[in-house]
């Protein structure tokens, strides 16, 4: 499966999981399936028959919210049957709401208190290092969260420590549960605080999957940890969604639900 059919399949997933079970958050989860269905489908080192294979990169969603896109693209990866994806948010399911490792094959870390993904990932980059070990770290986080001050400490740390086998992505969608980001603690200019907390950093646009590649997948000499800010549309390829902060906890429904489905070329 190319990445354009899977970053589709991500985003029906997700809109079918987030229906049955009242949940919310499809605005977050639409804005990074593109980089979802790029990093499962052509950039992570994984085997879904060996979930904890000692040389699989790891991935980190630290915007632990946006966990149903997670689970869409794992199942599609063929770490588990698409069918139990409807089980997602279910009283007793393995699929919550927020991201959870305990009982999922292929999710290494339980994230959703924001600010947490970031830290984790450095403690795993570190611990390859010391240990000699050639897989990656990805951390996929939220702009919004940058807000949180573990996360600074955690680049300070990074850079630091040389982490160069540390690839943190952020989803810049530029907004959070009730407004911009700008609005709500300014991060601009975004750039130049990462560069000068010692990063390399790339700005990319999150949609599309070429440029996504090309820059994520870019292992150069640098021994610097690496940053990708992806400006991204929260609530991606579906009209009403995009840049509407209300999908940010709403959930489609009725008429809403169709519509949004219809629109990501889905037959019902």
């Amino acid at each position: 499966m190319n990445t354009i059919e899977l970053a589709k399949k991500i985003r029906i997933h997700a809109v079918k999981m987030v229906n049955k079970g009242g949940s919310s958050h499809i605005g977050s989860v639409l804005s990074i399936a593109d980089i979802l269905a790029v990093l499962y489908g052509a950039l992570l080192k994984y085997r879904s028959d060996n979930p904890t294979w000692e040389d699989r990169d790891r991935f980190i969603l630290s915007k632990g919210h946006a966990g149903a896109g997670v689970y869409a693209a794992l199942a599609e990866s063929g770490f588990f049957d698409t069918k139990e994806l409807m089980n997602h948010y279910q009283n007793g399911s393995i699929f919550s709401g927020h991201v959870s490792h305990k009982g999922v094959p292929g999710v290494e870390f339980s994230t959703g208190s924001l600010g947490h993904g970031l830290p984790v990932s450095c403690g795993m980059s570190y611990a390859a290092k010391l240990n000699n070990k050639i897989h990656r770290v990805f951390c996929l986080m939220s702009d919004g969260e940058l807000g949180e001050g573990s996360n600074w400490e955690a680049m300070l740390f990074a850079s630091h420590n040389q982490l160069s086998n540390l690839n943190v992505i952020i989803d810049r969608n530029r907004l959070q549960s009730m407004k911009s980001t700008e609005n709500t603690l300014k991060l601009e200019p975004l750039i130049d605080k990462f560069e000068s907390f010692g990063w390399d950093v790339s700005v990319v646009d999150g949609h599309i999957h070429k440029d996504l590649m090309d820059v994520i997948g870019c292992q150069g000499q640098s021994k610097k940890p690496k940053v990708i800010i992806a400006n991204t549309v929260k609530g991606k390829g579906v009209s009403f969604m995009e840049n509407s902060v209300e999908w940010h906890y709403k959930t489609p429904l009725d008429s809403n639900y169709k519509q949004a489905l219809k629109e990501l070329g889905e037959v019902l």
